[in-house]
C-alpha cells in the first residue's frame, strides 16, 4: 500500500476508535459496524457476494422460515454448539430482510440460529447478537436458496423438498424453471411432483413414468442433450 493511502487509512482508523470509544450502549455499537461495513460494502468492488456484509442483528429480529422443517439430530447439533463454542460463529445466518415488519427471515442457517437459543453460554458470548448477511430475493427464489444450501451440503429431507416445490409451482414456475434453479434432473422433478400432488390425483396409482407431460418430456431430452454434449456420453 503507499505511503499516502496508509496515512489516510491511520487517520480514518483512529477516528472510528475514538467513535467506538465514545458509544456506550451495545446496540448502539452494533448500529456503528453494521452502518460503517454497509458504507464499506457498497464501495467494494466484492459486493455482488451477500458475505462482503455481514452485520450484527439481535436475536429476537431474526425468524425461522415457514417452509423448511429444519430437522436436526441431537448429535449433529451438540457437534455444532461445540463448533461455535470452541471457534466461534465462522458462518453466518442468512436471510431475507422484511422491512415492513423490521425482522430478518431465515434462508439457511437454521441451526446457527437455534443455537442461541438452546445454549446460554453462546447467546451470552455473543450478546444475543447473531451475525447475518441479507439476500433481497423473493419467496421462490428464497426457497430456490434454501434447497441450493442443503442439496449442496448433501443434506434435504425428500418430503419437505416435495413441498417446496409444489409450492414453487403454484407460485408460477415453469418445470424448466425448477431444474435450472435448483440443479434437479427432470426425472427427481417428476418424482417430486408425483409426492406433492400427483398422489392425491391418482389415489393408489403407484409412480409411473407415463404420468410425464409433454413438457417434461421435452424438457428431459433437453437435459440428456446437454449433458450428453458437456460430457461427451449420453445421459442415462
Amino acid at each position: 500500500m503507499e505511503k499516502k493511502y496508509k496515512n489516510k487509512l491511520d487517520k480514518i482508523v483512529k477516528e472510528i476508535e475514538e467513535l467506538m470509544d465514545s458509544v456506550d450502549d451495545l446496540d448502539s455499537k452494533a448500529e456503528v459496524i453494521n452502518t460503517i461495513r454497509d458504507k464499506l460494502h457498497r464501495l467494494s468492488p466484492f459486493s455482488v457476494n451477500p458475505v462482503d456484509f455481514v452485520r450484527w442483528i439481535r436475536y429476537e429480529k431474526v425468524k425461522p422460515n415457514d417452509y423448511n422443517p429444519n430437522i436436526v439430530a441431537n448429535t449433529e447439533m451438540e457437534l455444532l454448539y461445540k463448533s461455535v463454542y470452541e471457534d466461534g460463529y465462522t458462518q453466518p445466518v442468512v436471510a431475507f430482510y422484511d422491512d415492513d415488519k423490521d425482522e430478518y427471515t431465515i434462508v439457511d442457517g437454521f441451526h446457527r440460529y437455534s443455537l442461541m437459543r438452546l445454549y446460554k453460554d453462546i447467546y451470552n458470548r455473543n450478546k444475543g447478537f447473531l451475525p447475518v448477511v441479507v439476500i433481497e430475493k423473493d419467496i421462490n427464489e428464497r426457497m430456490a436458496s434454501t434447497i441450493r444450501h442443503n442439496r449442496a451440503r448433501g443434506k434435504h429431507q425428500v418430503v419437505s423438498m416435495a413441498k417446496i416445490v409444489f409450492d414453487m409451482l403454484k407460485n408460477g414456475w415453469s418445470d424448466e424453471e425448477i431444474c435450472n434453479r435448483l440443479g434437479m434432473e427432470p426425472e427427481e422433478l417428476i418424482r417430486l411432483k408425483h409426492i406433492s400432488g400427483f398422489s392425491k390425483l391418482f389415489e393408489k396409482v403407484p409412480y409411473n413414468k407415463a404420468w410425464k407431460t409433454t413438457n417434461m418430456v421435452k424438457l428431459e431430452k433437453e437435459w440428456k442433450e446437454k449433458h450428453k454434449n458437456e460430457k461427451g456420453f449420453e445421459y442415462e
